[in-house]
């Protein structure tokens, strides 16, 4: 049987990332995919931040990869029945190599990237599950496929996604995953050509933007989306478990609602929905990183729920990516001692801290318990738009002061209470 120095379970971004790093470096490397290719099972369609950890593996990826759009515009927008209240930020600096982010499809972008993997020396193999890892001794030594067939090497790192069952074998989450740490995201890609795009989004030059809405989820936590591609657009939305479970609502009547919006309907008139796709999301932030090693295993990406989302934007793809680099590195330093201890692996987590990836996710931690209070998503959203209508309705009537209709419309829905403990938790998430 072929010998191996590190087996990597999951070619998405984290997993190929370590295999890249670590089989440029000489180890020899496997990498299991459960899917026939790389990326086939996944729905993201989304924003991919720029990342200095994947332009160490491919330098210049940017001018390589299957890159869609690069993003230039930010939107967020408080949508209700009859209006949009739009904050938008747009900057042509994001067109400057390296670009600050850019829209793609993951199928197209893992195949690409797998490949660069295997050019780089990693022994690719797909249509492999994993069952569950092999333990002798109290350490990780290996795994063991769906049919029995068993694979051994030093060290394993787990990237098999969000329901990670090696890491939860292995001893590693402290707890089971629950509810209120979880979202779905239910998407639709939708065909309108690039000529439309370009028109209906104010683009040019191969632009791309992306637009989150808050308020049009009927009070369920959570929000909407729209992601501008080539030629189609990905749009849906993000919604918290728990709360859809206590809605009894269907997450696609939800989305079905979304789409028929009267603004949205007027960006996507004469589209083809292509297909619909769901998917799990870690929202918990970082209470829900598990433990990140254990003799002969290390976490990363999705495995280690290395996500966050700091009610403008969600970011997942470059902390996975990043992980992925850090994890190979730690894994070079321990093949060159011979020692895959936890004591050796343990600066995996270090470096972890050192970066911006446990950095970001302790600086928007706070903003976890915000996302679970529900009139942010309902009642606040109606009360922008009644303000801004106010602010700018003419029909001969004086027009009060910008502050005291902000506090009319807020105390005629809010008790004091309620209102100061908004302002407090919203202060204390921001600073």
């Amino acid at each position: 049987m072929e010998k191996f120095d590190v087996i990597v379970v999951g070619a998405g971004p984290a997993g190929v990332t370590a295999s890249a790093r670590m089989a440029r470096e000489g180890l020899r490397v496997l990498l299991l995919e459960r899917a026939q290719i790389p990326g086939q099972k996944n729905m993201f369609g989304g924003m991919m931040p720029y990342c200095p950890a994947l332009e160490e593996v491919v330098p210049r990826f940017y001018e390589v990869a299957p890159i869609e759009r690069v993003v230039t515009r930010r939107t967020l927008s408080f949508l209700s029945e009859a209006d949009l209240t739009m904050i938008c930020f747009e900057s042509r600096s994001f067109e400057v190599p390296p670009q600050n982010g850019y829209t793609l499809f993951r199928p197209l972008f893992d195949r690409w990237y797998a490949r660069e993997a295997e050019r780089m020396g990693t022994k690719l193999i797909t249509s492999s599950t994993v069952r569950e890892p092999i333990i002798r001794g109290g350490s990780v030594r290996g795994v063991r496929l769906d049919g029995g067939k068993e694979l051994f090497a030093p060290c394993v790192l787990a990237c098999d996604g969000i329901l990670s069952f090696l890491s939860k074998k292995a001893g590693l989450y402290r707890k089971g995953v629950e509810a209120e740490d979880m979202a779905l995201g239910v998407k639709v890609l939708m065909h309108l050509g690039e000529e439309r795009i370009d028109e209906r989004f104010n683009l040019v030059r191969g632009q791309g933007c992306t637009m989150e809405f808050v308020g049009c989820t009927e009070g369920v936590r959570g929000g909407g989306f729209i992601y501008t591609q080539s030629e189609t657009v990905s749009l849906g939305l993000v919604l918290h478990l728990e709360s859809l479970k206590r809605s009894g609502k269907s997450p696609y009547r939800l989305l079905e609602g979304f789409l028929s919006n009267e603004y949205v309907r007027g960006l996507l008139r004469g589209g083809k929905i292509l297909e619909y796709s769901a998917h799990l999301l870690p929202e918990g932030g970082i209470r829900m990183v598990p433990r990140l090693f254990t003799d002969g295993m290390l976490v990363a990406g999705d495995a280690a729920c290395l996500c966050y989302s700091n009610g403008l934007t969600q970011e997942g793809m470059n902390l996975a990516v990043t992980s992925g680099l850090l994890a190979a590195e730690t894994l070079i330093e321990a093949h060159k001692r011979g020692d895959f201890s936890s004591k050796s692996l343990r600066s995996y987590e270090d470096r972890l801290k050192e970066s911006f990836v446990l950095k970001d996710m302790k600086t928007f931690e706070a903003m976890v318990g915000l996302m679970h209070n529900d009139r942010l998503f309902g009642l606040y959203p109606k009360i922008v738009s009644s303000v801004m209508r106010e602010i700018f309705r003419s029909d001969g009537r004086q027009k009060g002061r910008p502050g005291r209709i902000l506090l009319k419309e807020l105390l005629s829905h809010l008790s004091l209470k309620e209102g100061i403990s908004d302002l407090i938790q919203i202060g204390r998430s921001m600073l």
